[in-house]
């Protein structure tokens, strides 16, 4: 029989829930019961529930304990049964955690065991789970991650790729070089697209091959495989990459962001003659629209060096007055 230091408090329960099995016997009988289940370990008594007035007295109120289980077994098969890719420390210490991941984590036995060489190729994330877990989504949404967390490997030892959304793009030439240029709204890249379709080569006197609709900060994870998913002529040497967005704080940080994460491999660059329409367009109207709430204000300086001091000085009254120019205040008349 397995005393109190065997068993552990689980919740609190009442006398009359304790003795509801034998609620039609004496009074002497419960006691009896209680004090069986006292003496056993299986209940200790909470003592600042009182008594509940009788004699010989109980007390109100009780702590229910479970015995603890044994998992001997499970450390056997952690301890010889796994193979030495996997660290098994966490579950060791952590049975209980085993017990409920254990399907799991013999999957991935058996895939080191039997099919490790499949690791040589590089898979895409979700193609990786499903040879692994039969289910596709089973790293990037489910419970894998934390799986290889406590088997103590690293996602990038499964060999995998991410996989982002792919460009949208339109290119009105293919002749290199060329100027690509991206652009944070849908409106705008229909809007341009449109004007090049009418025959235009240039959108504000500058030459543009090629269209990127960049759906916001969508473009940090379409830019992440650019050199994998785009065509030869859009990656070709003497490119130039412009971005244009809304002149308010998420849209100059979602292009000092970009720019920053490809700034080893190319240089992308504001579309300044987009930039300085904006300002004069804006200087014509009434009002501009008020900053939106909870953007980001953290930005660098990185976006301003490319203007004159004259603009970026009236783009930083602008923002600093909690207003902002949508890039939509230029339409295909503008172009």
């Amino acid at each position: 029989m397995m005393n109190s230091k065997d068993r552990l408090p689980t919740k609190r329960i009442t006398l009359e829930q304790l003795t509801r099995r034998c609620a039609n016997e004496t009074y002497a009988e419960q006691y009896r019961y209680v004090c069986g289940l006292l003496d056993s370990g299986r209940i200790r008594p909470v003592k600042a529930s009182g008594t509940n007035g009788k004699r010989p007295a109980l007390y109100r109120e009780y702590w229910l304990a479970e015995e603890q289980k044994d998992y001997e077994e499970l450390r056997e098969e952690l301890t010889y049964q796994l193979v030495p890719l996997l660290s098994v420390d966490y579950y060791l210490n952590h049975p209980a955690a085993y017990e409920q991941d254990r399907e799991w984590v013999l999957k991935l036995n058996a895939y080191l065991k039997e099919h490790r060489t499949l690791l040589e190729h590089q898979e895409s994330v979700n193609e990786r789970s499903f040879e692994i877990w039969n289910r596709e989504k089973f790293l990037s949404r489910e419970q894998g991650k934390r799986i290889l967390k406590r088997c103590g490997l690293e996602l990038d030892f499964l060999n995998v790729y991410g996989t982002a959304e792919p460009l949208s793009y339109y290119s009105h030439t293919r002749d290199v070089p060329q100027k690509l240029l991206i652009l944070e709204n849908k409106d705008t890249f229909y809007s341009m697209r449109r004007h090049l379709l009418e025959g235009n080569e240039s959108i504000l006197g500058e030459r543009i091959g090629t269209l990127i609709y960049g759906a916001g900060k969508g473009i940090w994870k379409s830019f992440q495989d650019f050199e994998l998913c785009v065509e030869p002529y859009m990656k070709a040497e003497g490119n130039e990459i412009c971005y244009f967005g809304d002149l308010d704080y998420e849209g100059i940080g979602i292009y000092e962001s970009l720019a920053g994460a490809c700034r080893d491999s190319r240089e992308i660059v504001p579309f300044v003659p987009a930039y300085e329409a904006m300002l004069e367009k804006a200087g014509q109207a009434e009002q501009l629209p008020e900053t939106k709430e909870m953007q980001n204000r953290n930005i660098r300086n990185l976006f301003f060096s490319y203007f004159t001091q004259p603009a970026a000085e009236t783009m930083r009254r602008i923002l600093e007055a909690g207003r902002y120019i949508p890039q939509e205040i230029l339409n295909i008349s503008d172009f």
